[in-house]
């Protein structure tokens, strides 16, 4: 098993990051800040000066900014001292009305035709994606519910809550088939193996657990975490990657787990991956605060985000050292999600960003004033978020 120590970390690559504030609308005025992480930030402002007659915006800046191109959901800005810029993209449509508190986790179905969510406020939802019309309310979960997300079908729900029960839903009429009994703890997210007919859960009892919707019943459990388990993820791994055997013959209800990876973040700072069905250690990666997520890009690259506002993108052909370590602020990072060929983050600020390659700017979603995003998620070239103000804001990219 390959092990690395985060403090080995050398090459980060933080750069200088572009803030956009709340756009005030009686003076047509938004606050900007330009931060280097351990600088004082360079401060500013834009300032719209009208439509012309071919109906483009007008937009300046104050000394030490420079405006880009402007259309009527983006703006491009830069700050030359700091060699930094990025563009920020606005809602296409805001959803106000499907929670009336803190939306805490949402997904989209694949085909984009509905969402999922859940919020602070006790209920779990089926929405349409197009108007946030809210067709279903699931019921049945004992207190809150943390996580939500789409089978691949479209049509049904996996969800976990603080009950330490785990549930499946149809989304067409709101019934709930099975439910899954065994965890210790509150569950915080889940993992769908191929179809689904296998999922995973990780809680904060510290487990992982490997269960066949069929029977609802456990197939194995990952154990020995440390602490809760924050976030998870399952991908198929390059094939030169050692997953173990397992000690004994699978079940024949455990599904195409062969040969798939299963990737643990952890609140004692590990990113832990095991083989699913040899149920044996692979690797692990320490950063230097809790993982709260984490995701596959490819078959070689994963990321995890922790608690410090670090995203570290690692090769898992040698995890000794990352990738390269990505850093915005000092914010949590609290989701990540696979966005084309790389990855879109929210955090603890209510920042939203995809990162860019060395040659494209950065993106970043506007909306939240300061409140936590707790969840982003993709469905073509659809973004939709989830924030603690309680609305699901989507945005095409």
């Amino acid at each position: 098993m390959q092990e690395c120590d985060g403090s080995d970390v050398t090459s980060a690559r933080v750069k200088p990051s572009l803030f956009f504030f709340s756009y005030r609308e009686n003076d047509g005025h938004a606050w900007l800040s330009c931060k280097r992480l351990g600088q004082p930030s360079v401060q500013g402002e834009l300032k719209s000066m009208g439509v012309s007659n071919d109906g483009s915006v007008y937009v300046t800046a104050s000394e030490g900014f420079q405006v880009g191109e402007v259309t009527k959901r983006s703006i491009v800005l830069s700050c030359p001292r700091e060699n930094c810029g990025a563009k920020f993209v606005a809602p296409t449509t805001v959803f106000q009305k499907i929670h009336s508190k803190a939306v805490s986790c949402l997904d989209v179905s694949s085909g984009g035709g509905l969402g999922v969510s859940c919020s602070t406020d006790g209920t779990m939802k089926v929405w349409e994606a197009g108007n946030g019309t809210v067709r279903r309310e699931l019921q049945g979960h004992i207190g809150e519910v943390n996580t939500c997300r789409f089978f691949p079908s479209g049509m049904v729900v996996l969800s976990g809550g603080m009950d330490s029960q785990l549930k499946i839903w149809s989304a067409e009429d709101g019934s709930c088939p099975v439910t899954f009994r065994g965890h210790k703890g509150g569950i915080l997210d889940t993992a769908m193996i191929e179809r689904g007919r296998n999922v995973v859960s990780c809680s904060r009892d510290g487990t992982a657990k490997l269960w066949d919707c069929g029977s609802a019943s456990c197939l194995g459990t990952y154990s020995d975490c440390g602490g809760p388990v924050n976030g998870c993820a399952v991908g198929v791994p390059d094939n030169s990657v050692t997953l173990g055997e397992p000690d004994e013959t699978p079940s024949d209800r455990e599904v195409l787990t062969e040969g798939k990876l299963l990737l643990l973040a952890c609140e004692d700072g590990l990113l832990r991956a095991f083989g699913v069905q040899s149920r044996k250690p692979v690797f692990q990666f320490a950063a230097f605060a809790a993982l709260n997520c984490c995701c596959f890009l490819s078959s070689v690259r994963v990321v995890c985000g922790s608690q410090d506002g670090r995203i570290y993108e690692l090769d898992i052909r040698d995890t000794r050292q990352p990738v390269q370590v990505v850093q915005l602020s000092e914010s949590p990072v609290l989701s990540l999600v696979r966005f084309q060929s790389e990855f879109l983050a929210s955090l603890g600020d209510g920042t939203s960003f995809l990162p860019g390659m060395e040659e494209t700017l950065p993106v970043q979603l506007t909306g939240p004033d300061c409140d936590p995003t707790y969840r982003v998620a993709a469905c073509g070239n659809h973004v939709y978020t989830a924030c603690r103000d309680g609305v699901v804001r989507k945005y095409v990219l």
